[in-house]
C-alpha cells in the first residue's frame, strides 16, 4: 500500500502540483520505497499529498510513459519491474549524450564550473560516509546535470532524465557493493581533472568508463534481487546491445 512510503516530501502550493507528485513518486520508485509489484491508489496518494486525484491522475501518465508504472485495466496501477533491456538501452543513449558533453565542456570550462563541480564531489564524499543513498544519489544526480547545464546542454539532460528511470532503479541498488561510494567518487574526480585541464579526449574517456560500469554491476544485481526484475530475462554485460557503444 502506498501509505507505507515513507518519503518526505512537501507541496508547495505556489507550485504547479502534478510535477511534484511525479517527482516524489518517481524518487519513491528509484530508491525502492515503492517496490516493483506494489499497487498505486489515485485516491490514497491524493490524501497522503493533501491534493485532488487529477494532479495525482497527471503524475501517474508521466510515470506510465517513464516506464514506471503501468494501468492494467479492471486491475488496478502497480509500479513495474526493472527491465534490463530498458536499463541497457538507457546506457547506451546516455553514453552517446554524456561523452559529447564532457568532451565540448573540456574545451570550454571555467574555473567556477569546475569549483561548482567539485563541490559537489564533496558532497558525495559527505553522503559515503554517513552511508546515506538518496543523499549521493541526489548529488551524483546534480553533477551530471551541472555537466550537461555547463556545456550548453540543459535540454539534452531533460531527454535523457525522461528515458533512465530504469536506468537509476539499479543505480540505486549498486550502491550496496556492486558499485561502491568510493569507486564512483573517483570516477567522478576523474572526470572533472580532465575538465579542467581541457583535455577532451581524457573527459570523454573518463566519462565512458564511468557509465559502463553498469554493465558489471547489473548482473550482480540482477542475480542478488531476482523479485525486482522482470523474468525470465537473461542480462549479459557483453550482448551487442552493449557492445555497440565500444566500437
Amino acid at each position: 500500500m502506498v501509505v507505507s512510503m515513507t518519503i518526505a516530501f512537501a507541496i508547495r502550493p505556489a507550485d504547479a502540483i502534478a510535477p511534484q507528485v511525479f517527482r516524489a513518486l518517481r524518487s519513491a520508485i528509484v530508491t525502492l520505497q515503492l517496490k516493483p509489484g506494489q499497487a498505486l491508489s489515485e485516491t490514497e496518494i491524493a490524501q497522503r499529498f493533501r491534493v485532488s486525484r487529477q494532479p495525482v491522475r497527471e503524475a501517474f501518465i508521466k510515470l506510465a510513459e517513464a516506464g514506471l508504472i503501468e494501468v492494467r485495466p479492471q486491475r488496478g496501477t502497480f509500479v513495474v519491474p526493472i527491465t534490463a533491456r530498458e536499463v541497457l538501452n538507457a546506457r547506451f543513449i546516455r553514453e552517446a549524450i554524456e561523452v559529447a558533453v564532457v568532451g565540448e565542456l573540456a574545451e570550454r570550462t571555467t574555473p567556477a564550473i569546475v569549483d561548482a563541480l567539485r563541490r559537489l564531489i564533496e558532497e558525495q564524499r559527505r553522503a559515503a560516509r554517513n552511508d546515506d543513498w538518496p543523499t549521493f544519489l541526489a548529488s551524483d544526480e546534480a553533477f551530471h546535470r551541472m555537466l550537461a547545464e555547463s556545456a550548453g546542454h540543459a535540454h539534452a539532460w531533460r531527454v535523457l532524465e525522461s528515458i533512465k528511470a530504469q536506468m537509476d532503479r539499479v543505480r540505486y541498488l549498486s550502491f550496496s557493493g556492486a558499485s561502491p561510494f568510493p569507486l564512483l567518487i573517483r570516477q567522478h574526480a576523474a572526470i572533472v581533472e580532465a575538465v579542467s585541464r581541457g583535455k577532451r579526449g581524457a573527459a570523454e574517456a573518463a566519462m565512458r568508463q564511468h557509465l559502463r560500469e553498469i554493465l558489471t554491476a547489473l548482473p550482480a544485481i540482477a542475480a542478488e534481487h531476482p523479485e525486482l526484475f522482470e523474468a525470465p530475462e537473461s542480462i549479459d554485460a557483453e550482448q551487442p546491445q552493449a557492445a555497440v557503444g565500444r566500437t
